[in-house]
């Protein structure tokens, strides 16, 4: 039982490191793109970007760029009202050295910052305010705030603060690093690679650099699973192109934290050379280092095995690195003679003086492409007919060369051709991912692209049915062009051949277009109205005219028997403006129904409709505004009878 459960965690380290070992670290270009984050701080206008700026420059042991000048605008955008401000403000002016911040009243208000009802981050923020000021600090004041506020928010990024105070503070740490373990089992895995907190880089990278300073003060290796502590370098690593200052320190610091504590160095094994490897490149150089591209010291490097990911044939097994330098190791791959495609090397790095910390030391992988050259070779190219009554006629082709003849097939006939790939190093056949037989017709371009199809004996074969595809081609006979396209990811000198012209005539072929630019000018589109209606006879129509104007007849005949009043009929250019317009709208329907289209009638009607909208709300403002006066005149006139009839009765 012992030696199976041994056999299981043997596997499950395999897998682990072959799955987690990191693939990359902070290059130089890495490390050039965050100095160029930092220094774009400067010159500086905000305190907490000065702030991780110059922290993430003095790690990188950079002088900051005129520090006086920095010192200056730190004191002087610093709040002496704002926890934070100060924080930022005393932390920037520690790293710069002989910078100093007003600390008037800074003792007080910091101190009064840290309660049981502030936040966690205020009270992180006072607590190394107050230290980076120099004053004095109440510890156990502030380990009591800080349980009672990590009873109301215990996230991740909380505890991460926690840990940073706690580490800080000292004494007894044992209920604090215990939490290690419970917050790190909150981080959310992705792709069953990487490791985050909620929040991303910043909450993910301050607690993880928090859990390891927390455990220097207990003298312990944090309670973190070694392969978690790989997810996380990993997803550190994964967002190494960060360019945000805060994200970016801190980002820094903890890949730092990873290759400098005494419990935990994750090994990266990273490809060194070129991933392709070929006859005039034999070798494959890998890169041993930790997170920050240092050196781990001597190992011994081997290559475990080697995988073809295609049919999982290994080509090597147990094959040992050469050292180039302190970090730098090669093989020379070619020796084993690997077939052309794509392999996974499966690395372990033994350090030759036993060190614990080293993680991901087996399992680790690079992939590697072998290329070759290849030769085209036992071309032949005809026309045959589809029934096989007679032999196909073939003519046998060296590349480059083009046929001298022009090939003729019909509908009752096909193109066949044969062709075979061979590596150029071991005269074996290889199949390629592309190998595309392209027809142009020489008058049109028209481009018509088939795929020439593998043999069993490891060659191909092309067979065109001229009859079957004649709708591929349209129908369109005439001369086009035969070229044979070969490429592939591991093939080193992809080609395109010429290798003929063929006349193709079709049944029924419809006469040959010039293929038209479709940049050329199109035709106008212009638009077609309606044909109308074939009129009526003019009796109809007169008698529809007259039965359509007779009410307005009946209406002055009425208006005469009546006597119309028209004196009352306001003599105003408001008036005047609305009927005379509203006539004319009048007339435009009359128009529309003669001889004036629709597009035509809106846009008259348009300008119609603005004088007479005006024209009528003027109008029927001033009839409102008599209409009112002439009410006020008759309740003046009820007024004063009324008080007349009162009068009149005190007389009596």
């Amino acid at each position: 039982m012992a030696k199976v459960t041994s056999v299981v965690w043997l596997f499950a380290a395999v897998v682990v490191g072959q799955a987690l070992t990191p693939s990359t670290f902070l290059t130089t270009i890495d490390k050039a793109r965050l100095k160029s984050v930092f220094e774009a701080a400067f010159p500086v206008n905000d305190v907490i970007n000065a702030h991780y700026s110059i922290l993430g420059l003095k790690m990188m042991n950079i002088p900051v760029p005129n520090s006086q000048e920095a010192c200056k605008k730190v004191t002087s955008l610093v709040d002496a009202k704002s926890v934070s401000s100060l924080y930022h403000a005393s932390g920037a002016a520690k790293a710069l050295g002989s910078c100093k911040v007003n600390a008037a009243n800074a003792q007080a208000f910091l101190s009064e910052s840290i309660k049981d009802t502030a936040s966690v981050a205020d009270i992180f923020s006072a607590f190394f305010a107050l230290k980076n000021l120099g004053l004095s600090v109440d510890n156990s004041k502030v380990s009591k705030a800080l349980a009672e506020a990590l009873k109301k928010d215990d996230s991740p990024l909380s505890y991460g603060y926690a840990f940073l105070v706690s580490a800080e503070i000292g004494g007894d740490v044992k209920k604090m690093f215990d939490s290690i373990e419970d917050i790190v089992a909150q981080a959310d895995e992705v792709d069953e690679k990487y490791l985050q907190f909620e929040g991303g880089l910043y909450a993910t990278a301050l607690v993880i650099d928090a859990a390891y300073k927390l455990s220097e003060t207990a003298k312990k290796a944090p309670t973190i699973p070694e392969e978690k502590v790989l997810k996380f370098a990993n997803y550190f690593l994964s967002r190494k192109h960060v360019h945000q200052t805060r994200s970016a320190y801190h980002l820094l610091s903890v890949v730092k934290t990873l290759t400098e504590n005494k419990y935990h160095i994750p090994v990266a094994v990273t490809l060194a050379s070129s991933v392709a490897v070929s006859q005039s490149m034999s070798t494959v150089q890998v890169r041993v280092s930790n997170l920050m591209g240092a050196p781990l010291g001597p190992l011994t490097v081997v290559a475990d095995s080697a995988k073809h990911l295609r049919d999982d044939a290994i080509v090597l097994s147990k094959k040992p690195f050469s050292a180039k330098d302190e970090s730098l190791y090669e093989i020379n791959f070619m020796e084993s003679k690997p077939a052309p495609g794509f392999y996974r090397l499966t690395i372990s790095a033994t350090p030759k003086k036993a060190d614990k910390r080293f993680l991901g030391t087996s399992g680790a992988f690079v992939e590697v492409k072998v290329t070759t050259q290849v030769s085209i070779e036992n071309v032949e190219i005809g026309i045959a007919d589809k029934d096989q009554t007679t032999a196909s006629r073939t003519t046998k082709l060296q590349y480059p060369k083009k046929a001298a003849n022009t090939f003729e097939a019909d509908s009752h006939q096909k193109i066949i051709m044969k062709f075979q790939l061979k590596d150029k190093s071991s005269s074996k056949s290889v199949s390629a991912h592309q190998t595309f037989v392209k027809l142009t017709n020489q008058n049109t371009n028209q481009e018509i692209v088939f795929v020439a199809q593998t043999e069993s004996s490891g060659g191909y074969k092309f067979d065109l049915d001229v009859g079957a595809n004649a709708k591929e081609f349209g129908q369109l006979s005439g001369k086009y062009g035969m070229e044979l396209i070969v490429g592939d990811a591991v093939i080193e000198n992809p080609f395109s051949w010429s290798l003929a012209d063929v006349e193709l005539n079709f049944a029924d072929a419809p006469t040959p277009k010039t293929k038209e630019s479709q940049y050329a000018k199109k035709p106008e589109i212009k638009h077609m109205f309606r044909e109308p209606e074939k009129r009526p006879p003019a009796v109809v129509s007169t008698v529809f005219t007259a039965l359509v104007l007779l009410p307005l007849a009946i209406l002055f005949i009425c208006w005469m028997k009546i006597g119309a009043n028209i004196s009352n009929f306001p003599m105003s250019l408001s008036a005047v403006g609305f009927h005379v317009c509203l006539a004319g709208i009048f007339g435009l329907y009359y128009l529309y129904f003669t001889c004036l289209n629709m597009f035509d009638t809106v846009r008259y009607l348009g300008l119609l409709a603005i004088p007479t909208f005006l024209f009528g709300n003027r109008l029927l403002s001033s009839i409102a505004a008599k209409r009112k006066q002439e009410m006020m005149k008759s309740a003046q006139v009820r007024v004063q009878k009324d008080q007349h009839n009162i009068r009149k009765g005190e007389k009596q």
